[in-house]
């Protein structure tokens, strides 16, 4: 039941996610549904094909689906007076899809009974994945490797799941929650990881 909550939470969240970049960069109607389903189904394709699950499993996902669909509609239906507050807002929905579905995708792998890299592995993917490629499609620089600390809550949630800290439902609800809360916090405050830049140089002449 906790997985089957989660997967929905996450669902709407990064379905939300999608249409809404896509509306920012002005696609047509169809353009938005598209990436709002790839944002939330793009992560779960990722972590199958790379644990071993067959892609096409996601296919067996049909409410998820109507779900999925659902939501982008109701944005899409919002004044745009609403959306105008997407910064604010989206940033929320999407720590809550990061949290929801790293956790999902780690319970994915513990089921199979993979290791604890794998579990780590499935949370990253399935809770950034989909983020990832919502922002390729719309030629951005990927949310998860420039912002603030991002990945880094999925892999807290790999560990957690995978090391056998959360594995109650109240557990898992109580780290969704704090997951959620620590990627507010990140964005909020600007935390971010250290960055390496290398420096240009002058040619000589």
């Amino acid at each position: 039941m906790t997985w089957e909550v989660l997967s929905m939470i996450g669902t709407i969240a990064f379905a939300v996610s999608g249409a809404i970049v896509a509306m920012e960069e002005e696609y047509d109607i169809l353009g938005v549904y598209i990436l709002g389903i790839v944002t939330a189904f793009g992560g779960g394709a990722i972590r199958n094909l790379l644990i071993g699950v067959p892609v096409s499993a996601l296919w067996e996902q049909g409410l998820f689906f109507q779900i999925a669909l659902l939501s982008i509609t109701a944005v899409m239906l919002f004044p745009n007076n609403l959306l105008k507050h997407w910064q604010k807002w989206g940033n929320f929905t999407d720590a809550i899809g990061l949290s929801a579905f790293a956790i999902q995708g780690a319970l994915y792998a513990t089921e199979m009974n993979h290791p604890l890299s794998a579990v780590i592995v499935a949370a990253v993917l399935t809770g950034s994945g989909g983020g990832i490629v919502r922002d390729l499609l719309a030629r951005r620089k990927p949310l998860v490797l420039r912002s603030e600390i991002y990945a880094v809550w999925a892999i807290l949630c790999g560990f957690a799941v995978g090391l056998g800290i959360a594995s109650a439902p109240f557990e898992l609800y109580a780290l969704f929650i704090i997951i959620t809360a620590l990627r507010v916090l990140s964005y909020t405050y600007n935390w971010k990881l250290p960055v390496k830049r290398l420096g240009t140089s002058k040619s000589i002449g």
